[in-house]
């Protein structure tokens, strides 16, 4: 793609990087076969290729984008897809984000909308403001149902509302271990981990970090939790709010840093699939930083997906007798992300677990951070596609990698949710994956 940037538009490392991106691109088409806003909605703006020319224009003009060019970039779920599909490789994600740096400092979103994005920026990456709002969320979900359910090409901010009422659980668990914890290797010590605690992750679904920690113990490894951790900023990041994004991460580079210096880390390990994606980015999103862009390029080094690790780790031998079927659902971040597509589904099945494939399964989910919240009508509707194509395989269990998948897929069906760790912990000596 033929760019016109001026030389001075080119001394700004993001404009060039931009330019580099932009020129990659042929206009052959294939991202819009896999990008989930084309095939629901067929307008060529909701494609990847169409957003692509929206955004080459706001950039090479310099002018603040206009309401068109919101819709549609709002419109996009960063699921990265189309990267897995493009031929020319395409670095999407990185001008997809840059443009939504720009959209939220040069454009003026009405003040119902900017109010909402301010209060998710605020409560989500913070675990105790976030328990806090689900228990309110608790309390509120008797009168979801006057709220109105209408969908619309641009919801209002009482559709939005609704649809974090439904998202919200029926009950929390009691809150998981806190950060500064150790969790010793039982017997021969083979490895020291750091693990993620997560923010929405640990409120909803403590069980996941627990299950890992049960398993990674159980084998040898010393995992710790970092004490003064703080949100990954993937939330703030992809709601274009990059200072927040960027302070979370230069706080993480600080204390993970020290902690392997102090005690030695073989990995960090995560298990919610959307904050690894970004913290394997660290290292591009902090490379004009003086002080931390080689900290940051370290750090990306050591995050590892669990599945990642645990391919290194010869697993107990499994006690499952192949009579639970799972439908694996792959998570965008995990599979185009980070290009983890089999790893996964080879531990599920070499420990016992009748793996089935799902059909669409670069599709997806809905789920997308905010995205559910923010577009509940695109996202209800790819939830019910996702559900529907699980069905077809007819599972016992269905398993993810990312917690924001597992929330928005058990919204539409009645088949248990589990996080792939649940199930290999289960596999080898853990208990039965419960749901609280």
């Amino acid at each position: 793609m033929k760019t016109e940037f001026s030389l001075a538009q080119l001394a700004d490392p993001d404009i060039a990087e931009a330019d580099k991106i932009l020129r990659a691109c042929v206009h052959c088409g294939f991202c819009t076969a896999t990008c989930p806003t084309y095939v629901l909605l067929g307008d060529e703006l909701d494609s990847p290729r169409g957003r692509i020319y929206l955004i080459k224009e706001m950039l090479e003009k310099d002018r603040p984008p206009t309401a068109e060019v919101v819709k549609h970039i709002d419109r996009c779920l960063s699921c990265l897809a189309c990267m897995t599909t493009c031929p020319s490789g395409v670095h999407y994600m990185h001008l997809v984000d840059q443009a939504r740096v720009r959209i939220e400092r040069d454009y003026s979103r009405p003040l119902t909308e900017r109010a909402l994005r301010a209060v998710l920026a605020l409560v989500l990456p913070r675990p105790e403001l976030f328990r806090a709002s689900m228990i309110m969320a608790r309390l509120a979900r008797p009168f979801a149902a006057l709220l109105p359910a209408k969908a619309a090409a641009t919801p209002g901010l009482m559709r939005r509302i609704k649809a974090m009422l439904a998202l919200a659980p029926k009950r929390l668990p009691p809150p998981g271990p806190s950060g500064g914890s150790v969790f010793p290797a039982q017997g021969e010590k083979r490895g020291r981990v750091a693990l993620l605690q997560g923010c929405a992750q640990q409120v909803l679904a403590p069980r996941i970090n627990q299950a890992a920690i049960n398993l990674l113990t159980r084998h040898g490894i010393e995992v710790v939790l970092v004490r003064d951790e703080q949100c990954c900023g993937a939330l703030t990041h992809h709601l274009g709010q990059d200072g927040d994004a960027l302070a979370r991460a230069r706080a993480n580079i600080k204390v993970w840093k020290k902690e392997a210096e102090q005690g030695g880390l073989d990995a960090i390990l995560i298990t919610a699939s959307g904050c690894g994606t970004v913290i394997k980015d660290y290292g591009f999103m902090l490379r004009e930083d003086r002080d931390f862009a080689s900290p940051a390029a370290q750090i990306s080094a050591l995050a590892k997906d669990i599945t990642e690790y645990l391919a290194g780790i010869a697993l107990t031998p499994s006690s499952q007798k192949g009579d639970v079927t799972v439908a694996y659902h792959s998570a965008c971040s995990l599979q185009h992300g980070q290009k983890i597509t089999a790893l996964p589904k080879e531990l599920l099945s070499k420990n016992g677990f009748v793996v089935k494939d799902v059909p669409e399964s670069h599709l997806c989910c809905g789920s997308a951070g905010t995205y559910n919240i923010l577009q509940p009508d695109i996202a209800s509707r790819l939830r019910d596609r996702k559900v529907a194509n699980i069905a077809t395989v007819k599972p016992d269990m269905i398993a993810a990698g990312n917690i924001g998948c597992m929330v928005q897929i058990a919204g539409g069906t009645s088949v248990p949710v589990v996080h792939t760790i649940e199930l290999l912990d289960w596999a080898t000596g853990g208990p039965r994956p419960g749901l609280n």
